[in-house]
C-alpha cells in the first residue's frame, strides 16, 4: 500500500491554492470553485490529505534535515558542518516567510467550507477534526520558531486594514491550539491500530500531550531564568494548567490500553527492530508512522549513508555518557575510562544499557549484505565516508538491503511520527514537573527499561553528581526523566525543541565543543602506526606538514594521556557561539513588521 500522501489530490480543489505568499497579503479564497466545493466526504477527504504532506519524513540525501539526522542540529550528532544556529551566526537576512500560514490559510478554507459536503457524519466529523488537529500542527511550528504570532481563524479577506493584524500572545496562541486539539480528539474516533495511517484520537491526545508539555516547561525555565522569552504576566498556576493539560492527555491514552511499548522479549533486539521494521501496521507501539516503499520509488537514502560506516555524521561523547550502566549508575570515573581503553566496549550490551548498542554502531554488528561495523571507525576519512565522532549512527540501517546500502533513495526503513514510548515519557515529565509521586513517574518509565532489560528506576541510584554533567544540580526526578527521554528518542528530531523549551542552552550548546571517541588513551591509538589504519593522525592533529590540511583535531596537548576527538576545535576555538539573548527564536522578516505597519515587532536581540 503506498503512502497515503501519495494520493493525487482532486486538481479544482488544489486550483485557489498554487504558490502564494505570506497570510498579510494573500488574495481573499472566499469564493468556492464551482468544481472544487467540498460537496462529498471524499473531496473533503482529498482536501485533508495535502495537510499530511508537513509530517516530517527521513532524508533522501544525507544531512540535517529529516527525521534520522535532525538530531545534528544538537548536541546529539554532529556533522562536518556547523549549524548555524547553535554557533549564533543566524541574521536578519537568514529570516524566512511564514510559510505555515499558506497551510493555515488552507485549513481554515476548509473549515468555512466543509459543511457543503453531504454524507456519512461520522466521516464528516472524521475529517474537520483532522482539520483541527492540522491547524494546531502548523501554529505549534510556527511558536516553537517565533514566539509570538497572529492567531487567524478564518480566511482573510483582501481588505488589506482587515490583515494588518498584531502579533498575539504565545499564551493566545498555545490555548487556541489546545482547544483546537480537544474539538479533534472529540471528533475523530479512537482506533486500537495503525494500519490506516490517519490521525487518529489517540494520536490528538499525544499531540496534545506535546504541546501542553512544551509550553509548560518553556514558560516555566525562562521564566525562572528571567530571559526575554517567556510570556511576562504569565503566572504559575498557568504553567502548572500546561503541565496539568499534558499529564491528563498522556494518561488517557494510557488508561485507554490500545498501546504498549513493543516487545518481543529481546532486549539486545527489539529496541533497533522498531526503527528497521518496514511494516509497522499493527505494532501496538507506533500510533502515527509514515511508510516508504523503495520498489515504488518511495525511498529515502538513509541506509546508503550510514552503511559506510560514517556519513558525515556522528554521535556525541555527551549523548554516549548519558546512557547508564548495565546495573543503573552513571557512567563516570575510572569504570568510564577503563572501558574507553577498548573502542568498542564502552558501546557493550553488557557493560551499557542495550539502547546504546542499538542506537551506535558496534564492531562486529551487521553494516551492509557485504561488511560488519569495523573494529575501528573512519575518523580519518572524507566526505561520506567520514564518522564525524568516531561513534556511528546505527539506528535506521536496512543492513539487510543491497539496494538499500548501495543505491540512493532505496532504503524504505518507516518514519516513526508519534509513538507510545513518548506518551510514556511526556506523562513522567510532566509528573516530575509538577512534584507528584516519585514511584507512579518510575512507573511510568519502567516499560522503556524493560524492553531493554535494564534494572527498575532507582532515582537515588542513578543521580548524576559528577562536577562536569550539566544537569547535576537539577532535582533528581527530573535529571532522571531527561537522561530517559534523551536516549529513548535519540535521532529521532526532539531533542532540539527539549533544550530550547528547558531553557538550557546555557549548560547544553552556549560555549560548548561537541567531542567524539577517546584517541590517545585507548586501543584506536595503537592502530597509528606506520601501516595503521589511522598513520597520519599523529602528523595532523596537532601541526600538519606543509602542504597537508587538517581535518583530525584532539583534545588536550601532545603530552596529555587522554585525548578525545574535537571535530570543531579550529571552526569553535571557544565552543558555540549561541547567543542566550537571541538565539531561541527566530528573526522576523523585515518585509512582515513593514506589511502590518509595525504591528508585528522584532524577536529579542535581532
Amino acid at each position: 500500500m503506498k503512502y497515503i500522501l501519495k494520493i493525487y489530490f482532486l486538481a479544482s480543489v488544489f486550483a485557489a491554492f498554487s504558490c502564494q505568499d505570506d497570510f498579510l497579503d494573500r488574495e481573499p479564497l472566499d469564493v468556492l470553485s464551482t468544481a472544487g466545493s467540498l460537496a462529498t466526504t471524499n473531496e473533503l477527504r482529498l482536501y485533508v490529505n495535502q495537510f499530511y504532506e508537513s509530517f516530517p519524513g527521513h532524508p533522501t540525501i544525507t544531512g540535517n534535515t529529516g527525521i534520522a539526522f535532525s538530531d545534528a542540529t544538537s548536541d546529539n550528532m554532529i556533522i562536518t558542518a556547523v549549524d548555524t544556529r547553535l554557533n549564533g551566526n543566524l541574521s536578519q537576512g537568514n529570516a524566512a516567510r511564514l510559510t505555515e500560514y499558506n497551510n493555515i490559510r488552507s485549513v481554515n478554507y476548509f473549515l468555512a467550507n466543509y459543511k457543503n459536503a453531504g454524507g456519512d457524519q461520522a466521516l464528516i466529523n472524521q475529517y474537520l477534526g483532522e482539520a483541527k488537529f492540522f491547524r494546531a500542527w502548523f501554529y505549534f511550528s510556527l511558536i516553537k520558531k517565533y514566539g509570538d504570532v497572529t492567531w487567524v481563524n478564518t480566511v482573510l479577506p483582501a481588505d488589506q486594514e482587515m490583515t494588518q493584524l498584531a502579533r498575539d500572545s504565545r499564551v493566545v496562541v498555545v490555548d487556541s491550539i489546545l482547544a483546537d486539539l480537544d474539538k479533534a480528539i472529540a471528533l475523530i474516533p479512537a482506533v486500537s491500530t495503525n494500519a490506516g495511517m490517519r490521525v487518529h484520537k489517540d494520536v490528538a491526545l499525544a499531540f496534545k500531550s506535546r504541546v501542553a508539555l512544551f509550553e509548560g516547561t518553556w514558560q516555566k525555565y525562562h521564566k525562572q531564568d528571567a530571559d526575554p522569552f517567556w510570556t511576562k504576566d504569565i503566572s504559575d498556576d498557568k504553567i502548572a494548567n500546561y503541565l496539568a493539560q499534558a499529564k491528563q492527555a498522556a494518561e488517557t491514552i494510557i488508561t485507554s490500553g490500545r498501546w504498549s511499548i513493543y516487545t518481543t522479549g529481546k532486549p539486545l533486539e527489539d529496541y533497533g527492530n522498531l526503527y528497521t521494521t518496514l511494516n509497522l501496521a499493527g505494532n501496538k507501539e507506533v500510533m502515527l508512522w509514515r511508510k516508504y516503499d523503495a520498489n515504488e520509488n518511495i525511498g529515502h537514502s538513509i541506509s546508503k549513508y550510514l552503511s559506510t560506516g560514517g556519513g558525515d555524521i556522528g554521535v556525541t561523547l555527551s549523548l554516549v555518557d548519558d546512557y547508564l550502566t548495565r546495573t543503573g549508575t552513571p557512567f563516570v570515573g575510572a569504570a568510564r575510562t577503563e572501558a574507553q581503553a577498548v573502542y568498542g566496549r564502552e558501546l557493550s550490551p553488557d557493560l551499557r544499557d542495550p539502547r546504546l548498542s542499538q542506537t551506535v554502531a558496534v564492531p562486529g554488528k551487521p553494516l551492509k549484505p557485504s561488511a560488519v561495523v569495523p573494529a575501528f571507525p573512519p575518523i580519518n576519512q572524507s566526505g561520506f565516508n567520514r564518522s564525524t565522532t568516531g561513534y556511528p549512527l546505527y539506528k535506521y540501517i536496512e543492513y539487510n538491503s543491497a539496494s538499500a546500502t548501495f543505491d540512493d533513495n532505496k532504503s524504505s526503513v518507516p518514519a516513526i511520527l508519534f509513538r507510545y514510548a513518548e506518551v510514556l515519557l511526556n506523562y513522567a515529565e510532566a509528573m516530575a514537573e509538577l512534584g507528584e509521586s516519585p514511584a507512579l513517574v518510575a512507573q511510568a518509565l519502567q516499560p522503556l527499561r524493560a524492553r531493554v532489560g535494564m534494572p527498575d528506576v532507582d532515582f537515588d541510584r542513578e543521580y548524576n553528581n559528577d562536577p562536569d554533567y550539566s544537569f547535576r544540580n537539577l532535582d533528581k526526578v527530573i535529571q532522571s526523566v531527561r537522561r530517559e527521554r534523551r536516549v529513548e528518542l535519540a535521532a529521532e528530531g526532539m531533542r532540539l525543541d527539549d533544550i530550547f523549551r528547558w531553557s538550557a542552552a546555557d549548560v547544553l550548546i552556549a560555549g560548548k565543543r561537541p567531542l567524539g571517541v577517546l584517541f590517545v588513551g585507548s586501543n584506536i591509538a595503537q592502530e597509528n602506526t606506520a601501516t595503521g589504519l589511522y598513520k597520519d593522525a599523529l602528523l595532523y592533529y596537532d601541526n600538519a606538514p606543509s602542504g597537508k590540511s587538517v581535518n583530525f583535531y584532539l583534545t588536550g596537548n601532545a603530552q596529555a594521556s587522554l585525548r578525545y576527538v574535537d571535530p570543531y576545535q579550529r571552526v569553535l576555538p571557544n565552543g558555540f557561539g549561541f547567543n542566550l539573548s537571541r538565539d531561541y527564536l527566530l528573526p522576523i522578516q523585515d518585509r512582515m513588521m513593514q506589511l502590518t505597519n509595525g504591528l508585528w515587532t522584532q524577536n529579542p536581540g535581532w
